[in-house]
């Protein structure tokens, strides 16, 4: 068992302040969990750069695809609700689901990100589910499902919507995350924003530097409308300037794969939860089955999107291994700490949150200066890297 020391805690403190003098953040925080505990709450900076109002720990932040573990945890809770295994195939709750030749493809093939939905050949908006929904119920896997893993960027949220819909009957699984996680913790996180908590929204502003290295690759394909890693972040199509993101209607809509807003201590809580064996003030919020099947790796591969190795277990994002069995093995790398058994997820620009259950820790950050590239760089790393020295 790892035990966060206070030297730790002022390693971290100390890179977290260098972040504003030398590695251009303008607003963020960092929340530390232990045993159900906060250790530590950094917040710093502005909101905007006029620096006209000041960002504190209570500010809420757009987090992109951070959102796509709280998604996950609700699906899987709709499945364990209705008593369905992850190999079952997602028509026994979703019958429209079988066109294009679906009708074997599993949740588990979702929520690894190998069922070859993440980009649709139907040309539709992101602002309306209903059609998109049925894009995804027409679509033809872009390979046969589990022999190849590619990143469903955008399609996953509504993947995960739509299943949630039919097995619970709510309206949104914005709601149903509230109903189930979101309002029992008391958690400063939403997917699917209220209109009180608007004037608590930090905008957020693109960035310019890459902030991963290796993330080459990535941004070339990104930047070129032939390959699948653009197709994929463009389909469905819209919200694709930043700026769109500092809006209201965005905020309110509750898009499962990257609308969640929030601030790092509603992150941190809810990872933090999960890191205590899913229990909370002794009620039990996610089960033992479903942390199972968070730790458990489904799919490890060159990711046909990102175009680096990710693994994915249900849902969330873990650290790919070095299966080389010349190397002595190890992760390739370490974003959510040293243990093998650690799950999170990254959102667009920076942002990320994980839970390690073996030491019973979580983090999340924030921030509001994005910077270029899928996977998070050395402003967030560095503060992981001295938490577990």
């Amino acid at each position: 068992m790892h035990t966060i020391s206070p030297s730790a805690l002022a390693a971290v403190t100390a890179w977290f302040e260098e972040n504003f003098r030398t590695r251009g953040e303008m607003g963020a925080s960092v929340s530390i969990w232990q045993h159900g505990i906060e250790k530590l709450s950094l917040a710093q900076g502005y909101c905007d750069r006029n620096r006209t109002r000041l960002w504190d720990s209570d500010t809420l932040v757009p987090v992109f695809s951070s959102t796509k573990a709280p998604a996950a945890v609700c699906c899987l809770l709709a499945l364990e609700e209705a008593g369905l295994p992850l190999d079952c195939a997602v028509a026994e709750v979703w019958p429209e689901f079988v066109g294009g030749g679906k009708g074997e493809m599993s949740f588990a093939h979702l929520l690894s990100h190998t069922a070859g939905l993440c980009a649709l050949d139907e040309r539709v908006p992101i602002f309306n589910f209903e059609a998109v929904v049925e894009a995804l119920e027409h679509q033809r896997p872009l390979w046969e499902p589990g022999t190849r893993q590619g990143y469903h960027a955008r399609t996953f949220g509504f993947l995960m919507d739509e299943i949630v819909r039919r097995i619970t009957g709510v309206d949104s699984l914005g709601e149903y995350f509230r109903e189930m996680i979101g309002s029992q913790l008391g958690l400063d996180f939403w997917i699917g924003l209220p209109s009180a908590q608007w004037e608590r929204v930090s905008p957020v502003y693109p960035g310019k530097i890459s902030i991963a290295q290796g993330d080459q690759s990535f941004l070339k394909a990104f930047n070129s409308a032939s390959t699948l890693t653009h197709r994929t972040f463009t389909s469905p199509f819209g919200l694709n300037a930043i700026s769109e993101y500092n809006h209201s209607d965005m905020w309110s809509a509750g898009y499962a794969s990257m609308g969640g807003v929030g601030s790092a201590r509603g992150l941190g809580k809810f990872y933090a939860m999960l890191a205590q064996g899913g229990r909370w003030n002794g009620n039990e919020i996610v089960s033992p089955q479903i942390l199972r099947q968070l730790s458990h790796t489904l799919s490890q591969e060159e990711d046909s999107v990102l175009l680096t190795p990710i693994a994915f277990a249900a849902g969330v994002m873990q650290d790919p291994l070095n299966l080389d069995p010349e190397s002595g093995g190890g992760k390739l790398r370490q974003h959510y700490g040293p243990s093998l058994t650690a799950f999170g997820h990254p959102g667009a620009g920076g942002s990320l949150a994980f839970a390690d259950p073996e030491n019973g820790i979580s983090l999340a950050y924030v921030m509001n200066q994005m910077e270029v590239g899928a996977l998070p760089g050395q402003k967030v790393l560095g503060m992981i890297e001295r938490l577990y020295q």
